[in-house]
């Protein structure tokens, strides 16, 4: 590290709450049941997959981080087209994940991001297309796993007023 980095710090508490009183002693005494903590935040319920005997309300740590790499890619490209006069007026996302269960474990083999982007209608579609590799290139979470993250953006003209609001 240089002497121009920066190290940041992101405290969560984890607290398993699935026990049904039996605790772990076979392995269908207990809950997936968990709940994530942040600092001045609302709690986050969560469980496993319900494929692995998860609550499917609850949020699972496989679609976490689906969304965390969406959420991260959203952001950059935000801010690339803010700093670059491209005007968003509608940003949304439907990312798939995809996972390889294997006898050893599982692991992610690939995520596509698919941005729904709507532009205001004197914006550069070029110039808006390029910033989606300049977020992906940017973005903390895609630089920190190691399966391919894709991005397929399309670009929708404005339609109407409906559009322009989140």
């Amino acid at each position: 590290m240089s002497g121009q980095d920066k190290i940041h710090s992101y405290p969560v508490s984890l607290r398993w709450t699935g026990n049904r009183g039996q605790g772990t002693s076979s392995y269908r005494a207990y809950d997936r049941d968990y709940t994530i903590s942040i600092p001045g935040k609302p709690d986050l319920r969560c469980s496993s997959d319900p494929t692995f005997r998860g609550d499917p309300s609850r949020s699972n740590p496989e679609e976490q981080l689906v969304a965390a790499l969406s959420g991260c890619h959203m952001l950059w490209y935000l801010h690339l087209c803010a700093v670059n006069q491209v005007v968003v007026l509608n940003y949304s996302d439907e990312p798939v994940g995809t996972m390889a269960e294997t006898a050893a474990g599982g692991r992610f083999t690939a995520v596509v991001l698919r941005p729904r982007v709507v532009l205001a209608a004197e914006s550069d579609r070029a110039v808006a297309a390029r910033l989606h590799q300049e977020a992906h290139h940017a973005c903390f979470i895609a630089n920190s796993v190691n399966f391919p993250v894709a991005c397929e953006p399309t670009f929708e003209p404005v339609e109407s007023a409906e559009n322009a609001q989140p």
